[in-house]
């Protein structure tokens, strides 16, 4: 799996308020697993679930322009 934006923020945020991965699973109410599958950058995601964990750090999913590549 590669590292995403999104998992990134995940992991960035969970560090600053200095949580280890079972606390974000507890706190947000989903499983460890997902927890790590979502901070591994896993591309098959549930949206509601990773919006449970997003809340936590006051943000949710939303529609981002792709960038276009030019071959």
């Amino acid at each position: 799996m590669n590292e995403t934006k999104l998992s990134k923020f995940v992991k960035e945020q969970r560090k600053l308020y200095r949580l280890t991965q079972v606390d974000l699973s507890e706190k947000s109410g989903v499983g460890l697993r997902f927890v790590r599958d979502l901070e591994q950058g896993k591309p098959t995601l549930r949206i509601d679930k990773v919006n449970q964990v997003l809340g936590l750090f006051g943000a949710e999913l939303g529609p981002v322009k792709k960038e276009r590549s030019e071959a």
